[in-house]
């Protein structure tokens, strides 16, 4: 199957219809001569282009200038198309099945102007026989009027691909799809070459010329197999094809399929979304120059979509394509073709190759990009499409565009995994290490494609992914039980006797503590909704849960975290009661550590001067003891932020402290500023609160998406509510924080039952 046979099938019923045409001209006028004036014969759509299968219809288009009678109209069309019809043709290997319309120019004109359809068939048109000046004049009046009445078109366009697309599904993830119809199919390539003819932007159309190629030798290869103008690849029909088409098998096939489906949707909606914002802002409205705003080192937006600075140094700055990726995912945007096309070059010239193992913000920046929940969907893949994510993670490669052919499945195993990562990102609200939740979804089934059992090779997989990306040995170790054991509670709730106390004994060898049992039941969750409702339901989600809350009865320990140690040194000094802070800085990130005498109000006065010396948090323990406050804060500085110093932070602190400066003014001024960036929608904060957890503290823990000054609005609402923080440990894991607050009353002692409540409430009210 190849390009040269559609032609050449397009040729024979170009000469065919040449004939039968000039026989049908002669009959009604009663002459014979080969010009022809007032009449012709062209070809539109598929066959306008050459491109015939052998269940193709023949698209033609019969022009004629008003000079014969009806009846005479009639007769020559009748003799035109009844030999087709009734296979008298000379040549019976042309298709017998003919699209046709009979029309003025004037009617043709009309009816583009009434029909998208029509008028996108006109686009291709080409002479067959008769007229040459009639059929010119229409292509000129088909081209003229698309280029003119484009922002219609357009509109008129997509509601046609959206339909379509409802109707069909997407090609690349079905198990029996329409190679035509399905979105990514071929006839979202003739749309894509129909938005190019308008001349509005630039379409990389040669990007797509393999998918093309392969799509259309799979459609004709099913007509060949089937005997039928068919274009739905049934199962029955998949390994004929395969093997039509010289593939391994149906796997092979399928793939190619879907990568194929894929390239298309990946220019297709990288298309729409330029037309969209190219020259506008936010609003819509048209702007003389672009407007560009900065979010990172090297990434700003514009357009509507995040790109690499051009005078950013990808080869100083390996972390540049997962900051932009990260960016892009939490600000709902997409990145921008360009641009990824600029960074998959640079890396596959050599150029800022991540480091072994990734340095912390590469990991964080991945975190925070699986986080963003449905919007990291169209980042992974424009970073998939570029080669970009094998060259992070080449055990990708393997399960890329893999399919699974069973009917429990919806997608094909990578986007699977991408799926769950985003029902993930739901779920980060209940658990303590989204991070170790969010990595484990997206590479949970990354063992698929071999012989061996895909979760006990996924295990060994993912243990040199997760060190490349720099987690310690313990969450590698973790990573690796999750990954294993994916499927273990959903397997256990379904199969075993839950009131039989083997049952539960037998989960509990296989998970240690309860971090990683709310882990696992997370995963479980999000992989079973992200396979679909045919292998997860409501009776199965209860079981798993009823399974989960009985092993976690039987399991001791907590998930709270301990309130932070402090030196004898720490102590010594903090007992003198004065200001003093010390900064050092280790892989990009800047260690603050500050003792400060104690007061309420203490930790939002230290989280506000950090986040107006413009430096994001990453972490923080804080201790009171004696009539100071011991503090550790990591940090790290957003894109134009001075590098902090010990005497630049001091001399803040010590003015906030002494009530100089208006910080809260001042944090939201800079948090309005940040409003201005479009959002993603995110869970909603949980406040949870712990009274036996501590022998003299009441714990507080919060979990929330991490956002401008967060802790400081953490800190002035424990402050409002009359309360004191004795111990904080603050961690950001992503674009996720979790803070534990170790809390008493301001004369001491523990919260009762009531003000624990109190305060909780004052925390979701500042955080909503």
């Amino acid at each position: 199957m190849s390009t040269r046979e559609r032609r050449a099938r397009s040729n024979e019923s170009d000469r065919e219809l040449t004939s039968l045409f000039l026989a049908a001209h002669e009959k009604a006028r009663g002459e014979r001569t080969r010009e022809i004036v007032g009449i012709s014969l062209a070809a539109v759509g598929g066959f306008g282009r050459g491109e015939l299968c052998p269940g193709s219809d023949l698209d033609i288009l019969i022009l004629h200038n008003d000079q014969l009678s009806a009846e005479k109209l009639l007769e020559f069309v009748n003799a035109l198309l009844y030999p087709i019809w009734d296979g008298t043709t000379a040549n019976a290997a042309i298709p017998r099945s003919v699209d046709h319309s009979v029309r003025t120019r004037i009617e043709t004109r009309e009816a583009a102007q009434s029909d998208v359809k029509v008028a996108m068939g006109l686009l291709d048109i080409r002479l067959l026989a008769g007229d040459p000046d009639l059929v010119a004049a229409v292509q000129h009046d088909a081209i003229d009027s698309w280029r003119k009445d484009s922002k219609r078109r357009f509109a008129e366009l997509r509601k046609l691909l959206s339909d379509r697309h409802s109707r069909a599904g997407e090609l690349a993830f079905l198990l029996e799809p329409d190679i035509k119809e399905a979105r990514g199919g071929l006839r979202d390539i003739t749309a894509l070459r129909a938005v190019a003819a308008a001349g509005a932007i630039e379409i990389p159309l040669d990007r797509i010329s393999a998918a093309e190629s392969k799509l259309t030798d799979i459609r004709e290869a099913l007509h060949t197999v089937s005997g039928r103008s068919r274009d739905r690849l049934l199962f029955q029909e998949q390994d004929k094809v395969a093997l039509q088409l010289g593939y391994r098998d149906a796997d092979e096939l399928m793939g190619i399929v879907a990568q194929s489906a894929r390239d298309v949707d990946y220019l297709m909606q990288s298309t729409w979304h330029r037309l969209d914002h190219q020259g506008k802002d936010g609003l819509g409205r048209i702007l003389r120059k672009p407007r560009t705003t900065s979010v990172a080192h090297g990434i700003s937006v514009a357009h509507q979509e995040v790109v690499i600075d051009i005078d950013a140094p990808s080869a100083q700055d390996p972390v540049l394509g997962l900051r932009a990726a990260s960016r892009a995912a939490q600000l709902g945007l997409p990145l921008s073709l360009d641009s990824a096309v600029v960074l998959a070059k640079s890396i596959h010239d050599g150029i800022g190759s991540l480091p072994f193992p990734w340095p912390p913000e590469a990991r964080e920046d991945l975190v925070s990009l699986i986080g963003a929940g449905t919007a990291m969907v169209r980042v992974w893949e424009a970073l998939d499409q570029e080669g970009i994510i094998t060259s992070w993670f080449p055990e990708w490669s393997a399960v890329r565009s893999l399919p699974q052919r069973n009917f429990l499945h919806r997608h094909t195993v990578d986007r699977h995994m991408v799926e769950t990562a985003v029902h993930a990102a739901a779920l980060t609200r209940i658990v303590h290490r989204p991070d170790l939740l969010l990595v484990a979804a997206l590479f949970h089934d990354i063992g698929k494609g071999g012989r061996e059992d895909h979760s006990q090779r996924g295990s060994s997989l993912i243990k040199p992914m997760a060190q490349r990306m720099g987690f310690s040995e313990e969450d590698v170790l973790t990573l690796q039980l999750l990954v294993r054991q994916h499927l273990l509670l959903a397997a256990t709730a379904t199969r075993r006797d839950l009131n039989d106390p083997a049952t539960i004994s037998a989960v509990l060898e296989l998970v240690p503590d309860l971090q990683t049992l709310e882990l696992l039941h997370a995963l479980s969750i999000a992989d079973g909704e992200a396979t679909g409702s045919a292998a997860w339901s409501d009776w199965k989600a209860t079981l798993v849960s009823d399974l989960v809350r009985r092993v976690r009865a039987a399991m001791s320990g907590t998930t709270i975290a301990p309130q932070p140690e402090i030196t004898s040194e720490q102590r010594s000094f903090a007992e003198i009661g004065a200001l003093r802070v010390d900064v050092s800085t280790h892989d990009n990130e800047y260690a603050i550590n500050i003792i400060a005498p104690d007061r309420p109000g203490l930790l939002s006065i230290i989280a506000g001067v950090l986040n107006l010396a413009r430096l994001d948090v990453k972490s923080a323990r804080t201790k009171s003891h004696g009539q100071s406050a011991v503090m550790k804060w990591i940090v790290t500085l957003d894109p134009h932020a001075p590098v902090p110093t010990a005497e630049k932070i001091h001399r803040d602190i010590d003015d906030a402290l002494k009530g100089q400066g208006d910080l809260a003014r001042r944090i939201q001024e800079r948090v309005n500023s940040y409003s201005q960036l479009p959002s993603i929608p995110v869970p909603a904060p949980v406040v949870e609160t712990f009274a036996g957890a501590s022998t003299d503290c009441t714990v507080l823990e919060v979990r929330s998406h991490d956002q401008p000054g967060l802790l400081f609005r953490i800190g002035e609402a424990v402050t409002r509510a009359r309360v004191d923080i004795r111990s904080a440990i603050v961690t950001t894991l992503g674009a996720e924080a979790i803070d534990t607050l170790y809390v008493t009353e301001i004369s001491g002692g523990q919260l009762s039952e009531d003000r624990a409540k109190e305060v909780a409430n004052s925390l979701r009210e500042a955080l909503s």
